[in-house]
């Protein structure tokens, strides 16, 4: 009986490996569009809730309104700003060749050019680099070419890819919005599944799905929404000012403002020593004030507005996870990767907690102490 209960379990562990070794290597082509369509049915669900009650519990056709409607988002607005980000990432690629090609061609690399760089402070600091480490303004216009040269290189190649992400190819877009139908659909009843199948009292699933749920509305709203804020004050700034390629610097300043260090500044910053190097500093101080005060503003009273009530992600998790989560995953990255870091934290911490608890239980209860003797 127990040999043919060892063999009944081996049977029954190598077949679903080899079945989820298969699923694997069936739905990797379609990874992208498998996530994309989960992530976004997980964040239509609520309205999806509301819409079905409206509809007189008719979830087919509330699940179809909300596939056409982001069909008519990806479509329009986004494929748009895609095509956009693509021309101006070739137009900035193609004149900063044109100026690294000829120094003369515009002040920024220019540095015997730029007014305050005469200064007689800046002057002393230059000879003390010189004196101290052989560098003088020839090797800094060197740097600063091959670092833009760098730069800009790795926008052209990656550019494309910072938008649509996963969904990649038309196949790949067809695919995530037919799959969101059904995830929109029978999104309930799948999870209801996937939730009977997790070895854990009901206490503590309820208590990870909420984590989890949680977790991602404060990605979304908390960091995406006011990623996006920023990334686009940035490029009114740009537009402003007259800088070229807006759309390119505002698209990086979503992703600097990810960051836990730097944010933003890492993209304002560096276009007030552009134009400060070009010695226009009426535009100068109005792009330090902007990102100072209006973007960081963003960050300092908008974040804590969107993420008030929800789960609080540590700089750390974010950190890790959106750069190992880009990596992995494209742009859904940005998001998956921190859940991802936060449900393993979390089930980490519901693990020492079942273990806590089983501890104090096991332990032998003291004897009551004994009355005492009757006089």
């Amino acid at each position: 009986m127990t040999n043919d209960r060892f063999y009944t379990r081996t049977f029954a562990l190598v077949a679903c490996l080899v079945l989820a070794i298969a699923l694997y290597k069936i739905i990797t082509p379609f990874l992208g569009p498998l996530i994309w369509a989960i992530f976004l049915a997980f964040l239509l669900h609520p309205l999806h809730v509301r819409l079905t009650r409206r509809l007189r519990n008719r979830a087919h056709l509330s699940a179809g309104l909300l596939t056409f409607g982001m069909l008519i988002l990806f479509i329009g607005p986004l494929a748009g700003l895609s095509a956009a980000f693509a021309a101006q990432v070739s137009d900035l690629v193609r004149a900063a060749q044109e100026t690294l090609a000829d120094q003369t061609a515009s002040n920024v690399f220019d540095l015997n050019n730029v007014p305050w760089l005469n200064a007689p402070w800046v002057q002393d600091g230059l000879r003390s680099l010189e004196s101290l480490f052989g560098i003088d303004t020839t090797d800094l216009v060197g740097w600063l070419r091959q670092g833009a040269n760098q730069v800009l290189h790795w926008l052209a190649s990656m550019g494309g890819k910072v938008f649509l992400g996963a969904i990649g190819t038309v196949i790949g877009f067809v695919l995530m919005m037919f799959m969101l139908f059904f995830f929109i659909r029978d999104g309930s009843e799948m999870l209801t599944t996937a939730r009977a199948l997790i070895p854990m009292t009901e206490e503590y699933k309820t208590r990870l799905f909420d984590h989890v749920g949680a977790v991602t509305r404060a990605m979304v709203l908390g960091t995406g929404l006011t990623a996006l804020i920023q990334g686009t004050l940035v490029g009114i700034a740009f537009l402003i000012v007259g800088l070229p390629s807006a759309l390119v610097f505002a698209v990086i300043a979503v992703l600097a403002s990810l960051l836990p260090f730097g944010g933003t500044a890492l993209v304002w910053i560096p276009a007030a020593i552009v134009l400060a190097a070009q010695g226009r500093w009426g535009a100068t101080i109005f792009m330090v004030i902007w990102g100072a005060v209006l973007v960081s503003l963003v960050d300092n009273v908008v974040r804590p507005m969107l993420v008030s009530g929800r789960a609080n992600v540590g700089t750390l998790t974010v950190f890790i996870g959106v750069l190992g989560g880009l990596a992995a995953f494209g742009a859904i990255g940005l998001f998956l990767g921190p859940v991802v870091l936060a449900l393993i934290i979390a089930l980490i911490r519901l693990v020492l907690e079942v273990r806590r608890v089983e501890t104090v239980a096991a332990q032998p209860v003291p004897p009551a102490p004994s009355p005492p003797p009757t006089p």
